[in-house]
């Protein structure tokens, strides 16, 4: 932020020419001291220039532009009360000579959180005439700034959000620059990258308690070989990682992205992801969503809406990566966007702007993917997330609470270092958790290549898709909050359902569980324990149509079977009501699938009643076993 005494030089020359304030009547010790720190401050040496600055002010106490000098340094080193303190002497010492100075005061003000009094100032300065050009352009943009941070006040008012970065210290951080941090879905993995020397370099540290990590080091493997690299994305599994670098012979154009898997021997060699995703320009900045199947991205290509725009390709079942998507004039801008990242939720993302309304420079934000497949409009999360200042990346853990960014801050080892702080509830998303196992062949016992489902049954609609290894072990998050069918299928076998129920009730950490699915073979059959039906009625809840879909897609598989749909009851109530109960429940199933054009030549339906229960009907538990509807097969 060289702002500040590019500033002070145009300004210096202003108010030499129309104000009673005459440097030429400094002593000339304190002039030498100034013009010591002028040398150092050309060189950016912003805190060796201060113990000079202050000998000058110490040799002559009227020397108000060494005042100024020391506000802009303090400035500079984000030290904004004591910046804001050096102005504030000079504006009570000589009102008039201050007047040229009251944008980068204001600027300070800002620094502090104080918009209204930024705002005001700025005004002030606005008023003064004949302003040079360059400096009145910058006072409309930060005028435009400090206006949306009063609206954003007056939006978001009595808020007790406490913002209290911690920096995650020496095992993480060093005197170079450490940033883009990301974590597998448990916490425990971190990955991020460390500019060190002339090159960046990819870290890994392991959570060890709390938040304390055990001390960074090199990522084993190629990964790591090639000098020129930039963002590392780790997958929630953490089996992948996805990285952008600039490895000669491997490349479509500037930076592409690469991806390398976890292997029993370390991580393997990093492959270019392709022209789909790869193009000549600028590609950077990773994130996978938690199911691996989409992967968003920054790009400098032609034909997008700014500088560097948002992008996402999707991945098909086939593991295919689809041509990358623009992801439109709503979210990116004529700007800079960059930086995305996907939630474990699946459904939020945070990234930078510089081009959509903020404090200034780049801000943060947060969109929501909508049912429909859509995404919210932007959403700056504010101060003192946001300041005037360049904002980098964030990452929010899956307890949606814990967030890391990475800041130069007062306390900062040096250059950029990661910070650990508590995410403000309004920009949160949905707290996560994850469900992991291996899908089985019930026969064979062995591990089987499966696809696994998460279902939001409020809509319908799919949030994740993920496949499981040749091993058959799965990995799926789970997003609190919501009510959620879990589908395991694979061609040939049976599909098995579970719903899981969340957002009435508080989540285990985790959930583990094997699946075990039947091959599709004569007289096999399985219950369908999510068709449900009202109290002593017959027509389908909406909520079961997300596991007979399932059931149609497995006949649409398999034209040539043939099934029957067979109901049962407890044995509450009398035997004659149950059987018609249970065969008009049976019925409404076949009908739904007539519906989707499942021949009805296929299908018959039969009612049990209460004769043949799975447990016992002396307990409410049992009774609700024992109230089912079964899949049976009667022909291939």
């Amino acid at each position: 932020m060289k702002y500040f005494l590019g500033c002070l030089l145009i300004l210096f020359a202003n108010t030499l020419m129309s104000q009673p304030y005459d440097p030429q009547k400094v002593k000339s010790k304190a002039v030498g001291f100034y013009n010591k720190a002028l040398i150092k401050l050309r060189d950016d040496q912003f805190v060796e220039a201060i113990p000079l600055l202050e000998k000058a002010i110490a040799t002559d106490s009227n020397y108000l532009d060494a005042y100024l000098s020391l506000a802009g340094v303090y400035g500079e080193l984000k030290q904004y009360q004591r910046s804001v303190s050096l102005y504030e002497k000079v504006q009570k010492r000589n009102p008039i000579y201050f007047s040229h100075y009251q944008l980068p005061y204001s600027i300070n003000l800002a620094g502090l959180g104080r918009f209204d009094s930024a705002k005001n100032n700025v005004n002030t300065y606005l008023s003064i005439p004949n302003i040079d050009p360059i400096t009145t352009r910058s006072a409309l943009y930060r005028r435009d700034c400090y206006q949306f941070a009063t609206n954003y006040q007056s939006a978001h008012p009595n808020s007790q959000y406490q913002f209290n970065p911690f920096n995650l210290g020496d095992s993480i951080n060093t005197p170079f620059s450490e940033y883009l941090p990301t974590f597998s879905m448990d916490d425990s993995l971190m990955v991020f990258t460390r500019r060190n020397g002339n090159g960046e370099y990819f870290y890994q540290s392991h959570l060890r308690s709390a938040k304390f990590f055990e001390r960074a080091r090199l990522i084993p493997g190629d990964l790591n070989e090639e000098v020129f690299k930039g963002a590392i994305s780790v997958s929630a599994d953490g089996e992948w990682m996805v990285f952008a670098a600039n490895i000669d012979g491997k490349t479509y154009g500037n930076y592409d992205l690469y991806i390398c898997y976890a292997t029993q021997t370390g991580w393997s060699e990093p492959q270019n992801l392709g022209e789909n995703i790869n193009s000549e320009a600028w590609e950077s900045a990773p994130s996978l969503s938690p199911d691996k199947r989409a992967l968003y991205f920054t790009s400098k290509r032609e034909g997008g809406i700014g500088g560097a725009d948002l992008y996402v390709s999707y991945r098909d079942l086939k593991g295919k990566w689809g041509e990358a998507i623009n992801m439109g004039k709503e979210i990116n801008s004529i700007g800079d966007e960059q930086a995305p990242f996907i939630h474990a939720d699946n459904q939020t993302l945070y990234y930078t702007s510089n081009g959509l309304p903020g404090y200034g420079g780049s801000d943060l934000f947060v969109i929501r993917k909508h049912p429909s497949g859509g995404w919210s409009q932007p959403e700056n999360l504010g101060y003192p997330i946001n300041t005037i200042e360049n904002e980098g990346s964030l990452a929010v853990a899956p307890n949606s609470i814990d967030a890391y960014y990475a800041s130069d801050r007062s306390d900062s080892r040096g250059g950029l270092d990661l910070y650990h702080f508590e995410l403000r509830k309004d920009v949160r998303p949905a707290k996560t958790i994850y469900l992991k196992g291996y899908v089985f062949d019930r026969v064979t016992q062995k591990g089987i290549p499966s696809n696994v489902e998460l279902i939001d049954n409020s809509t319908g609609t799919p949030l994740m898709l993920v496949q499981t290894n040749e091993t058959g072990y799965y990995f799926i998050t789970l997003p609190v909050g919501k009510d959620f069918t879990f589908n395991v299928n694979r061609k040939g076998y049976l599909f098995h359902s579970k719903r899981y129920d969340l957002s009435t009730k508080e989540a285990d950490s985790t959930y583990a569980q094997n699946i075990y699915l039947q091959p599709i073979a004569l007289n096999n059959k399985m219950i369908l324990k999510n068709i449900l039906f009202e109290l002593n009625d017959f027509h389908l809840k909406e909520i079961s149509k997300i596991e007979l879909n399932k059931l149609v897609q497995i006949l649409v598989e398999n034209p040539s079977l043939r099934i029957e749909i067979q109901g049962h009851t407890d044995n509450v109530g009398k035997p004659e009501e149950n059987i018609k109960l249970s065969a008009n429940r049976a019925k409404a199933v076949m009908d739904y699938l007539i519906s989707n054009n499942i021949s009805a030549a296929r299908l018959q339906f039969k009612g049990l009643g209460a004769t043949v229960p799975i447990a016992e009907n002396t307990t409410e538990e049992g009774r609700a076993m024992n109230r089912r509807t079964e899949m049976v097969i009667l022909g291939l």
